[in-house]
């Protein structure tokens, strides 16, 4: 066996086309029908500018109006909670982004919920994560990496009910959100975390159709953890040594990519699987947004 590889990249091409088809239809229709997305960041961080200007690209080149609000990294915590405040109140913009991470100096759970439910496209908030623990609530918006790993399973024909998933990692934007989404699926759902022993690893990864590895550890999932036929969705972003790169390391994920590929049935790569789905749920979730305000949805 060999498994299929999940090309994130090919499906969020498609996705993005999805949109903007769907912008350039509804702007046909309405004249006045246009996507806005505000991005604050503050101060300078290289990695942090260097997202920044990737979501705005891909924003423009799907039709929606992107906007980067780029503060002092010394802004007081009033004075930036009452630009998000204004923001809020501004019709014209339907998703507000607050880029991480922020100044230690600034309160980073008080300044994402104070972006206003129906903007909060990161789905930060609390207020959006407890409608995804919530049985029968529907959460305005989904944190994006989750969203954008229940679409590649639904795209890929993934059978979630009755199955037994692993998510490794219990962060409130990646692996909390989804084990409930799982969950919500009708999945039966274990979550590995740091204090799970290499024993109880072993035996819930053996047993799993589905594992998603969001961790943050090198090789952290190996072949001889899985079970023939395993659905692997590696979230993974780790940087290790390598001689043959110009900058001397490489991206890989959590999953050991080469003893995985011949047990499992379908796994997603790193570079070019999760991490583009990520960002395209982005500009979905503002067009979302778009048509929530203009009575579209």
């Amino acid at each position: 066996m060999t498994a299929e590889i999940i090309d994130g990249k090919a499906i969020s091409s498609e996705l993005r086309n999805n949109i903007t088809n769907e912008i350039k239809q509804l702007k046909s229709i309405n004249e006045n029908f246009q996507p806005k997305l505000i991005i604050i960041q503050v101060g300078e961080r290289p990695d942090s500018s260097t997202y920044v200007r990737m979501k705005l690209k891909s924003s423009s080149e799907v039709g929606i109006d992107g906007s980067l609000i780029k503060l002092s990294n010394d802004i007081s915590q009033d004075s930036l909670l009452e630009k998000i405040h204004d923001l809020n109140n501004d019709e014209s913009v339907h998703g507000i982004l607050i880029q991480l991470p922020l100044p230690s100096h600034l309160d980073e759970e008080k300044i994402t919920n104070a972006v206003k439910q129906e903007k909060d496209i990161d789905g930060f908030s609390e207020l959006n994560l407890a409608a995804i623990f919530k049985k029968n609530a529907v959460a305005k918006f989904i944190p994006c990496t989750p969203k954008g790993i229940m679409y590649l399973l639904n795209h890929e024909n993934v059978k979630i009910k009755n199955k037994n998933v692993v998510v490794c990692g219990r962060s409130d934007i990646v692996g909390g959100p989804l084990s409930k989404l799982l969950e919500k699926a009708g999945g039966t759902v274990t979550t590995v975390h740091s204090q799970t022993t290499s024993d109880q690893l072993k035996f819930y990864c053996q047993n799993a159709d589905i594992i998603v590895s969001a961790v943050g550890i090198a090789n952290f999932i190996t072949g001889d953890l899985i079970k023939p036929g395993c659905v692997i969705i590696d979230v993974g972003t780790n940087y290790v040594p390598d001689d043959s790169k110009k900058s001397g390391q490489r991206m890989c994920g959590d999953v050991d990519f080469d003893s995985c590929l011949s047990k499992a049935s379908k796994i997603t790569p790193v570079p070019g699987g999760v991490g583009p789905m990520t960002v395209v749920m982005v500009l979905d979730n503002v067009l979302q947004s778009a048509k929530r305000s203009a009575g579209l949805l």
